[in-house]
């Protein structure tokens, strides 16, 4: 069962009390470890409640938010949002790794360690919080956890800002093109990284995490050019 200082995190960084602790339980718990604890309920009915509340509440986020795009653009970036990479990094992010249920074998496997089974979890644990307490509190986690990026334009399939710099610097050959970070809060989270070009400084960005701040580093060299 999840540990009583993973439930102080929840009300501390989230605001999120469970009222049916159970649901909770059942979010975190494996089918490996429900098959070796008789009467123990696992998450797969939550995650796929959970894999339709999530769909839901984001394409909700990005109809509202992007009104510019249109019904091809807003699918393609609600699928970039929802694939396995990008929940299982929201999973660890929240510390839901270290508090999944594993059965014997499946723990000796590494299955903690499995970015599906981290999505799973998200999805399972979005679907216990929509059953006790309904959509506005998946939105309010949401707008803690996901839509941050989503407004940084960490998804945003439509433009590649460092693979257009990368074209466009080494068009007459190729050039040392580096990204390094150079200041890190790990309780915002904050990345700062600067971009150099043959060994030049050239611009520096800033995100909630390396990949964003990379982008926002390219894209301000992209405006200089």
């Amino acid at each position: 069962m999840v540990s009583v200082a993973f439930k102080k995190n929840l009300k501390e960084k989230y605001g999120i009390a469970f009222h049916n602790e159970k649901l909770l339980d059942a979010a975190f718990t494996h089918s490996s470890y429900a098959n070796e604890h008789p009467g123990t309920t696992d998450y797969e009915k939550l995650e796929f409640l959970g894999d339709a509340v999530l769909e839901l509440a984001v394409s909700d986020y990005l109809y509202r938010h992007f009104p510019k795009l249109n019904e091809g653009e807003l699918t393609r970036l609600r699928s970039n949002i929802v694939r396995t990479e990008g929940f299982s990094e929201f999973a660890k992010e929240c510390g839901f790794q270290k508090e999944v249920n594993l059965g014997k074998g499946e723990e000796k496997a590494g299955a903690r360690q499995r970015k599906t089974l981290l999505e799973d979890v998200f999805e399972a644990f979005n679907g216990a919080l929509f059953l006790d307490q309904g959509m506005p509190a998946v939105q309010h986690f949401l707008h803690l956890t996901v839509y941050p990026l989503i407004a940084e334009g960490d998804f945003n399939a439509s433009r590649d800002y460092k693979t257009e710099l990368q074209e466009k610097l080494q068009v007459n050959g190729a050039i040392d093109i580096e990204y390094n970070v150079i200041s890190q809060d790990e309780s915002v989270p904050t990345f700062t990284v600067q971009l150099s070009v043959a060994g030049k400084k050239l611009t520096t960005g800033t995100g909630r995490n390396k990949k964003a701040a990379e982008q926002e580093a390219a894209a301000k060299a992209l405006k200089k050019k």
